[in-house]
């Protein structure tokens, strides 16, 4: 690897990259979601489901972004 650093908002697809991030976000919340629901803790429940809406919308944003 150069002595080169990417910037904080690159956008190129890969590993690490900010679609790798978010698919990694929403899986983690989804499973945190689950986790909340079996102990019946009912507001982080909700708090991770909306994470991982957000995360989904996020990507659909960025693929529209790139298609155009």
């Amino acid at each position: 690897m150069s002595g080169r650093q990417r910037p904080a908002d690159d956008e190129t697809a890969g590993e690490g990259g900010p679609d790798d991030a978010l698919v990694l976000i929403a899986a983690a919340a989804t499973e945190l979601a689950k986790l909340a629901r079996r102990h019946k803790f009912e507001v982080l429940k909700r708090l991770f489901a909306m994470a991982r809406l957000e995360a989904d919308e996020q990507l659909r944003s960025r693929s529209r972004r790139k298609l155009s």
